[in-house]
């Protein structure tokens, strides 16, 4: 079983993704545990206060450094040695399928989801947490952003997808964009399926799949090209697909 746990103020942000859909069924099958721990649970006020001021001034407040050290010790009690500690931070590393992929490997994870301006930085450093954002934006807290990354990494667990090849064939698995995909009926709206779909050949079929997954990319992120070498097979596919798109574009005058 793989074990996750979450410090938060507000859990009940995270639980909607371990109750239904694949994370969910995953957890009713015992592949996956997620426990949560709230830091008010560890204060020792009448009023639960779990923020404070920043020293220094400035606008907000930031969670306290005990509060957040107890809740992240009694999860870690759960958890094997060697598990994965992360704050869910907006200036953290970026988040992405490798990242994902390294999680996934890991004895356990845990999440620490931030509120406010932020934790006591000290926390961070005593507790070696590893600082992730899932985008180059501001949530108001880091709940949601913890249960993108216990999504996208109970895909990756063995067991958890129904066909065994799904997770590996996901978007950004291999630093590309999925392929476009089709379903019953074959022509709707005038539309039709293409027809290398159709035919049975799968040799074809994986080459038409690669080839859109390329122009995907190159069209939309060709910032993962750039990070990507490319097969002579793939640079051959690119270019086929850039003369395909090239002679789609109006007035082109390519026939």
């Amino acid at each position: 079983m793989y074990r996750i746990g979450v410090v938060s103020l507000f859990s009940e942000l995270i639980d909607p993704v371990t109750q239904h859909g694949v994370v969910g069924r995953a957890c009713e099958r015992g592949l996956i545990e997620v426990m949560h721990e709230s830091p008010r649970a560890f204060t020792s006020d009448r009023y639960r206060t779990v923020d404070d001021r920043p020293y220094g001034g400035g606008p907000g407040m930031v969670l306290c450094y005990e509060p957040m050290r107890g809740a992240i010790g009694a999860l870690r009690q759960g958890l094997p040695a060697g598990t994965r500690a992360l704050v869910l931070s907006a200036q953290g590393r970026a988040f992405d399928g490798a990242l994902a992929g390294e999680l996934a490997r890991a004895p356990g994870l845990l999440l620490v989801a931030g509120r406010y301006e932020g934790l006591d930085e000290r926390i961070i450093e005593a507790e070696g947490l590893e600082e992730v954002s899932v985008g180059d934006y501001v949530l108001s807290g880091g709940e949601l952003a913890a249960a993108v990354v216990i999504d996208a990494v109970a895909r990756l667990l063995p067991g958890v997808l129904g066909h065994e090849e799904s997770g590996a064939r996901d978007s950004h698995m291999h630093g590309l964009l999925g392929y476009p995909q089709y379903t019953r009926p074959e022509i709707v709206d005038g539309m039709a399926v293409p027809e290398v779909l159709l035919g049975g050949n799968h040799e074809r079929i994986r080459r038409w799949r690669l080839k859109h997954a390329l122009g995907r990319t190159w069209r939309r992120r060709p910032d993962l090209l750039k990070a990507r070498v490319l097969s002579d097979e793939e640079h051959e596919l690119l270019a086929e697909y850039r003369v395909e798109a090239a002679a789609a574009e109006p007035g082109s005058g390519i026939s």
